[in-house]
């Protein structure tokens, strides 16, 4: 039965007198078990698949092996199903089939962490997915909260049901309520024709609706007879719908002061604060910055096509140091901005973006988060003409196909100058 299923695997079963330390790991299509003795074949066969499936493949990621993993990436055009199974998991979209409660085999494994904060709030959160029950995600942007709201989906008995994702936030206000409600014809000017809002669309599934805190007074009461009846009626319709998805809400910024400046209504906030989360931000989990680093040098090497085989040291000091106020999703874009820049197979600090190495930050919503200060202001302002010289230079570069006389062009530079620069400031000259 295996071998018919997947003849290229090599299956080895150990009893427990053998010891499976002895055995060198072979390659990732070789699936190991153990035999303790199994209650039926049914459940031999459900582990045996368990095996077989790469996508159920824990995903290890540490600091000291980041390098040696790094060897798969050069070869960008490998297929899916010839990757070693933790760098296939890693890129996989495919939904799991969730875990008993509380067991860690479903968003536990799916939302890598080293943070134990973070892992005490993903086993509850575990649990809380397998009940038909609303969770309130609180965290910053870019922080994973659409992420962990699609693993709840994924985990939870509703997973072969739509997941619809409402960004309340990118919809006019006027709007928002007929996203989520729908409409009849003539309800409005623009309403040419009926609507299904995502209620409906949604059917048993999920709905995530994320920046709550941007709901008006009028739509937080009709969220709150969702909640607590299931009931609504689309705009302009007498008919009264029933609620059958589940709710998942989230918001960058905590609900009490909303609450208590009068913006957010209270009934409604603690309906929703029965099952709340919080996500931390990327620069309170600091050890989580390498594996990730990890997974996305490996997927924008292949994206791009563009081979990485070592990761200088300080490259990724520079990413530790930084306080990230836009989380994962900033640490993603870095890292493909970082991998477009690579060359000769090898990520240095230079392919960083200037604010990454003068440890300068945008916009955040923690005052805690400050300059990483230089010894002095002039060495500073040096460094920072130095780093944006180079920077221009490479996007110049990039944006002219890397030829050295439209680039001098652009930049209004001879081409000796040019070429004098990029020798100072340690790039490619022989491309």
């Amino acid at each position: 039965m295996i071998q018919s299923a997947a003849p290229e695997t090599e299956i080895i079963l150990l009893t427990e007198e053998e010891c499976p330390e002895i055995l060198e790991r072979r390659a990732a299509c070789t699936a190991m078990m153990h035999i303790k003795g199994f209650a039926s074949e049914a459940e031999l066969l459900l582990e045996i698949d368990s095996c077989l499936n790469p996508e159920e493949e824990v995903v290890v990621s540490q600091s000291a092996m980041l390098n040696a993993s790094l060897g798969a990436t050069s070869n960008s055009s490998t297929p899916d199903n010839k990757k070693p199974a933790a760098k296939r998991a890693s890129s996989a979209n495919t939904s799991r089939e969730p875990a008993a409660a509380g067991t860690g085999q479903g968003i536990t494994r799916r939302f890598e962490t080293n943070s134990h904060e973070m892992k005490l709030m993903l086993n509850e959160l575990e649990i809380a997915a397998q009940h038909d029950v609303t969770v309130l995600l609180i965290g910053e942007t870019g922080a994973g909260k659409t992420y962990l709201s699609r693993l709840i989906h994924d985990v939870s008995p509703r997973r072969n049901e739509p997941f619809l994702n409402v960004a309340c936030g990118a919809l006019p206000n006027d709007l928002i309520e007929s996203e989520l409600f729908g409409h009849v014809r003539g309800a409005f000017t623009s309403a040419h024709a009926d609507k299904d809002g995502k209620f409906l669309a949604a059917g048993r599934g999920t709905v995530l609706l994320d920046e709550i805190d941007v709901l008006g007074p009028e739509q937080q009461v009709k969220l709150l007879r969702v909640i607590e009846t299931g009931e609504f009626e689309p705009i302009g319709s007498n008919k009264t719908h029933v609620n059958q998805a589940r709710l998942v809400v989230a918001s960058n910024m905590d609900l009490q002061p909303l609450v208590e400046q009068g913006k957010f209504r209270p009934d409604l906030y603690y309906r929703l604060n029965m099952l709340k989360f919080d996500v931390l931000p990327l620069r309170r989990r600091k050890s989580d910055i390498i594996v990730l680093a990890n997974d996305f040098v490996h997927q924008m090497s292949i994206k791009h096509k563009i081979p990485v085989d070592r990761i200088d040291e300080e490259f990724m000091e520079a990413l530790h140091s930084y306080p990230w106020p836009g989380n994962v999703r900033e640490l993603e874009n870095v890292i493909r901005r970082s991998v477009i820049y690579c060359r000769e197979g090898v990520l240095r600090k230079e392919n960083l973006p200037s604010h990454i190495l003068m440890g300068l930050v945008g916009p955040t919503n923690d005052p805690s988060v400050v300059l990483n200060h230089r010894q002095n202001d002039s060495e500073r302002l040096g460094d920072q003409v130095a780093v944006t010289e180079k920077e221009l230079i490479e996007q110049a570069l990039f944006k002219n196909n890397y030829s050295r006389t439209n680039t001098a062009k652009t930049l209004g530079i001879s081409r000796v100058t040019l070429y004098n620069k990029m020798k100072k400031y340690g790039m490619n000259t022989k491309k």
